[in-house]
């Protein structure tokens, strides 16, 4: 694990990396959060996200969150989010209702059903989430590909009692021609969204897309987080349980 003085190197490098990109495109800088990505690293990790000022982590597992989470607790008293970005398991949604101050990754209308349904029993009033879109089309990635089954998933997402939704997330492809491609799948992400929000009648202000590799299309497209993990910690270590 790095130091705390190379993260915040780190950090300064990719503000400065995220700065160029929304000079670029005449957006903000304060208008587009970074998201440490924590997964596969040890407790140190989310400590020194908080030290940094940073509000929240994401996380891609739920047993691994559970045991990380708690070990922050034992050593911080400072604040921190924690945010489910990885694929949600069925069976594993009624801890994720318990550990997570947000889903992002809500990617079918069963799971819907079953978060509101944890929420009541748990007696979570409320649960922020995303739903998560395939909208680059890849048969690798989690979410729905097409814009009426999104639709459906939205109305499903609005018409319970607790969940929140604030809006979308997806994960571009990576292939050879990976930029062209990702920047087609963010701007897809953000027309969809605007679309939803027509239609519905509401905002959706969050839309998590973009890593290291792809944050400028990302933030062209109209990215509100980024979601950053080796530029910031270094190499996982993926022999951790």
């Amino acid at each position: 694990m790095l130091s705390f003085e190379e993260f915040s190197v780190n950090c300064a490098r990719v503000r400065e990396r995220v700065a160029e990109a929304c000079r670029l495109c005449g957006r903000n800088p304060e208008d587009v959060r970074l998201l440490p990505v924590t997964k596969n690293h040890p407790v140190e990790a989310p400590l020194y996200a908080a030290r940094a000022g940073f509000a929240a982590v994401g996380e891609n597992r739920v047993q691994e969150t559970e045991l990380k989470r708690s070990e922050y607790f034992t050593q911080s008293a400072a604040p921190l989010r924690w945010e489910l970005i990885g694929h949600l398991q069925s069976n594993k949604a009624r801890n994720a209702v318990r550990l997570f101050d947000r889903i992002q990754s809500v990617d079918s209308i069963a799971l819907v059903q079953k978060l509101e349904r944890f929420c009541d029993e748990l007696g979570r009033e409320r649960l922020p989430i995303l739903l998560q879109a395939n909208a680059g089309n890849d048969p690798a990635k989690f979410g729905t590909g097409d814009f009426d089954a999104l639709r459906s998933l939205t109305e499903a997402a609005l018409s319970g009692a607790h969940l929140q939704l604030d809006g979308l997330m997806c994960v571009a492809p990576i292939d050879d021609d990976s930029l062209e491609t990702a920047k087609r799948c963010f701007d897809t992400l953000r027309i969809w969204r605007d679309r939803l929000e027509t239609e519905f009648g509401r905002p959706l202000p969050e839309l998590s897309m973009g890593m290291s590799h792809d944050l400028a299309p990302a933030v062209a497209a109209g990215s509100t987080m980024i979601r950053i993990g080796t530029a910031l910690f270094g190499e996982r270590d993926y022999s951790r349980p």
